[in-house]
């Protein structure tokens, strides 16, 4: 069967190599990262990073599943498309004792068999000596199959995979699906792709490419990258990737020192306090070309100082990104017709989790029912 994926980012890419792997005739259709955001006229995709948290921690069981299945699969993924992009520091979620998320976290760990440790208060500078929190707070730790991937390398090496195994990537953007006698036609810049089935994992796009009634929410991001000198480096060199929320359950997430391709070192902050929606695809492409807010880059420089007491930044900058949700706070993926289906809408967890979600939208494009755990996916 020939099969085009629409969206060659984090979900596209793995349903490719997940269908390619079965014997399916692959068309994976989605431009590359641009070279130059500033002077890019076409979509965007929100992979275009060296640091993303993975871990199997998590409140919902949905998502430490997802997460859970996908981490088992990197090793592989890593082998079939010759490239390393997974980083064991584990990960620590932290908040007050007493609070819903840490209760219903506790739950997942002991329903789902995680490893993990959870240290009280004065317990956690044993353990992790440079950080602080307030009186009252638990933190648990993951300290193996958990830390951080680098998503742009992950897509590298999800595509060199499907390639290997017969994929054909197609570096254009689809800009409209129609369905014919003959199955179903992807137009694209410089033609069109004719195919019996398309999946659609195209980001932030995949609502206006299909014209979906069921509501997705796509909403602006701004992270800040915090620039360290090598000994700042050094110090924080054995940080594990960090989430960490208050009592109203409002969260930051927080990344170890890694090296970009500008050969500087990082630290990257998000948790945007306030959702501010975008309509439309243009208003996508705008608000990633805008450089971000920098006035929520200046908050988050402010609570990592909090957590990371004497933290010492040589500089510090806004880099925009958007992630995408449906109301239940689960993936949408299933199919709109027997020869379209989709597979998006990772509601901020997709980068952890995203070969796991590409295999469940290379179910639902050959016709399969999803498992019952995952059928809290939204349907479109």
């Amino acid at each position: 069967m020939h099969i085009a994926v629409i969206g060659a980012g984090l979900i596209g890419a793995a349903a490719a190599r997940h269908l390619a792997k079965m014997g399916h005739q692959i068309t994976l259709i989605g431009p590359d990262e641009p070279a130059n955001f500033a002077n890019h006229t076409g979509v965007f995709g929100s992979h275009y990073d060296e640091g993303r948290i993975t871990r199997s921690l998590d409140p919902n069981p949905f998502w430490s599943r997802v997460g859970r299945n996908s981490i088992a699969r990197y090793g592989e993924i890593a082998r079939e498309g010759d490239t390393a992009f997974y980083t064991e520091t584990g990960c620590a979620i932290a908040g007050p004792k007493d609070s819903p998320l840490i209760a219903e976290m506790a739950k997942t760990v002991q329903a789902e068999n995680i490893t993990c440790s959870t240290y009280q208060d004065g317990e956690i500078s044993t353990v992790l000596p440079m950080l602080s929190f307030p009186a009252g707070t638990s933190l648990t730790l993951e300290p193996q199959n958990a830390g951080h991937i680098s998503p742009r390398r992950l897509v590298v090496a999800q595509i060199a995979a499907a390639k290997r195994q017969g994929a054909t990537h197609l570096p254009q953007i689809a800009t409209n699906i129609t369905e014919t006698a003959q199955g179903v036609r992807i137009a694209h810049a410089s033609g069109h792709v004719q195919a019996d089935r398309v999946l659609v994992a195209a980001g932030a796009y995949s609502a206006a490419l299909l014209g979906l009634s069921t509501p997705i929410d796509v909403m602006q991001r701004t992270v800040v990258m915090m620039q360290l000198g090598p000994d700042e480096a050094h110090r924080l060199a054995s940080l594990p990737s960090l989430i960490w929320f208050d009592s109203q359950g409002i969260d930051c997430y927080m990344l170890p020192p890694i090296r970009y391709p500008d050969g500087n070192v990082y630290l990257k902050t998000g948790g945007d306090r306030v959702d501010v929606p975008l309509r439309g695809a243009q208003a996508i492409t705008a608000w990633f070309k805008s450089g971000g807010d920098t006035q929520v880059a200046q908050m988050l420089l402010q609570a990592t100082r909090a957590v990371l007491p004497g933290l010492q930044v040589a500089s510090h900058h806004a880099v925009p990104c958007v992630t995408s949700y449906t109301q239940a706070d689960y993936p949408m993926i299933g199919q709109l017709s027997p020869r379209i289906s989709v597979a998006t809408a990772g509601c901020g967890r997709a980068a952890k989790s995203s070969d796991e979600l590409g295999r469940l939208g290379a179910t639902t494009v050959l016709g399969q029912p999803l498992p019952d755990w995952a059928k809290v996916c939204v349907a479109p």
